[in-house]
């Protein structure tokens, strides 16, 4: 039996079932219904999505707001350029080609002062030459006749953008000319075709290149007086970031792999994204040749001269690198299952970490170098240390048959007992033994990293530092050295228990 009952929303429907109870029946929803809630959804899942990336943005412009300085600066210099169209006596100077000026702002404005002065140059030039080809070309085509002037200019389309296009391919003009190049293919290929009589052809080149110096000249002006972001600052800030977190590594992964027990304290322990600073050296090569690029085409800036040796740059971030494989070891020894024994590792931490603390010292202080460009006068006594103790540690593996002496006079003397004893001698001995020998490669790379900033600082003629905060640094760098006497004598009376 089915009744109608009124409840205070609306209408429900129930039905009474044999037993005295009832059951409601909800009805189904129509499909006008169904659309407005997928509709809902939609907008919903739209609008959380336009906040997520409104957010992410925000996120990016506080981050560094040089960003949004840079886009300022594009829309500055496309509104200044679009008075050409609203300056009646620009736009009849330049004709209808007063769009090319827009266009080069659009195509040639980059973050930084290199780049842009790179992409005007080479726009500039490009034109320029291939202009003066074409207009060449056409002139000899015109005077061939009619018969042999497709000819002409169709030969010389094909050699002319063939060797151009070949030109990419050199190292050398691909580093520094390959806008240049493209620019050259592409504005010689439509001048060269073009069915304007000599006359006219000139006055379109005139035209069109004059759009251009205009759009050029606007953007160089506006990134080097506006906030100007130097890409020579932003590569010697960059090779002294890689440093920092090149020291930083080692040090957190020496750490790490003698925290035995966990003994470390937690403001002593390195935190995980310091553990892994390397792979930022390892993947900055790239960035490293576009900057040292652009900044060859800069001109002198803050304390940088003209003829500054970009190019050591490179030497110090190859060296860089090669160090940075050498720490990526250690740290798969940290994460490796097979580990030596604690007693072995505690013999060896003090002299261990001495030697990756005195050599993030040397790289620490190279960092500083590249970020004051100032002359060291502590990093001859820091490399000293460093090379002391790694003497010391290829001392301490002498010691290391020692350790297991007292476990060999525990066995009876037999030729079985000693084929186990030196097996398990070398699976003992072999995790440390790889991870000193792989501290003392880290050590000689350190040192190549050295040699080649004493090159950068003689070729660009740092000046030294002053006389106070020399022995300054050199008295934070003793106190830096850790001590190891009192270590050695614990480890001597634990060697006396066993």
């Amino acid at each position: 039996m089915a009744r109608q009952e009124k409840e205070t929303g609306g209408v429900e429907w129930r039905i009474t079932l044999g037993d005295g109870s009832s059951k409601s029946l909800v009805p189904e929803t129509g499909p006008v219904s169904r659309v407005w809630m997928g509709l809902k959804s939609l907008i919903a899942g739209f609008v959380l999505k336009v906040w997520k990336f409104l957010k992410k943005a925000w996120d990016i412009g506080v981050d560094d707001p040089r960003k949004v300085i840079h886009c300022l600066k594009v829309g500055m210099a496309l509104t200044v350029v679009s008075l050409v169209y609203f300056t009646r006596p620009l736009y009849e100077g330049v004709g209808g080609n007063a769009m090319w000026a827009i266009m080069t702002v659009v195509v040639v404005f980059e973050n930084t002062v290199g780049a842009t002065i790179s992409k005007s140059l080479n726009r500039v030039f490009g034109t320029t030459l291939a202009g003066f080809l074409a207009f060449g070309v056409h002139w000899v085509a015109s005077q061939s006749g009619h018969k042999f002037e497709p000819v002409v200019i169709g030969a010389s389309v094909f050699l002319l953008a063939s060797a151009a296009t070949f030109s990419r391919f050199i190292p050398s003009v691909k580093a520094r000319f390959d806008y240049g190049a493209l620019i050259f293919i592409l504005t010689f290929s439509l001048v060269a075709v073009s069915g304007y009589r000599v006359e006219e052809l000139f006055d379109l080149a005139h035209q069109r290149l004059s759009t251009i110096i205009i759009g050029t000249s606007l953007c160089v002006l506006v990134t080097m007086l506006i906030c100007p972001i130097w890409a020579g600052q932003e590569l010697n800030a960059l090779i002294s970031r890689n440093m920092d977190k090149l020291a930083d590594s080692l040090d957190g992964c020496v750490e790490e792999y003698f925290d035995h027990n966990g003994e470390l304290e937690d403001s002593d322990k390195q935190p995980g994204k310091n553990l892994i600073g390397y792979k930022c050296v390892l993947n900055s090569k790239t960035t490293e040749e576009s900057m040292t690029n652009f900044a060859r085409w800069e001109p002198a800036h803050g304390r940088f001269n003209f003829k500054h040796p970009w190019k050591q740059y490179l030497k110090i971030g190859a060296s860089m690198r090669s160090c940075a494989y050498s720490i990526e070891a250690l740290n798969n020894c940290v994460d490796s299952e097979n580990q030596a024994p604690e007693f072995i590792k505690k013999h060896l931490s003090n002299i261990c970490l001495k030697v990756s603390s005195n050599s993030s010292c040397v790289i620490k202080e190279l960092a500083k170098t590249i970020k004051t460009l100032k002359k060291s006068s502590s990093i001859d006594f820091l490399v000293e240390e460093m090379s002391g103790a790694v003497q010391d540690l290829q001392n301490e593996i002498k010691s290391l048959p020692n350790l297991l002496r007292p476990a060999e006079l525990l066995l009876p003397k037999s030729k079985e007992t000693e084929k186990t004893t030196s097996a398990i001698y070398l699976l003992e001995v072999i995790p440390v033994v790889i991870l000193i020998s792989l501290l003392i490669e880290t050590s000689s790379r350190i040192q190549d990293i050295v040699k080649t900033v004493e090159e950068l600082v003689n070729a660009a003629e740092f000046k030294a530092e002053d006389d106070d905060k020399a022995k300054q640094n050199q008295a934070n760098m003793n106190r830096i050295v850790p001590s190891q006497q009192d270590d050695d004598r614990q480890t001597e009376k634990a060697l006396e228990r066993v």
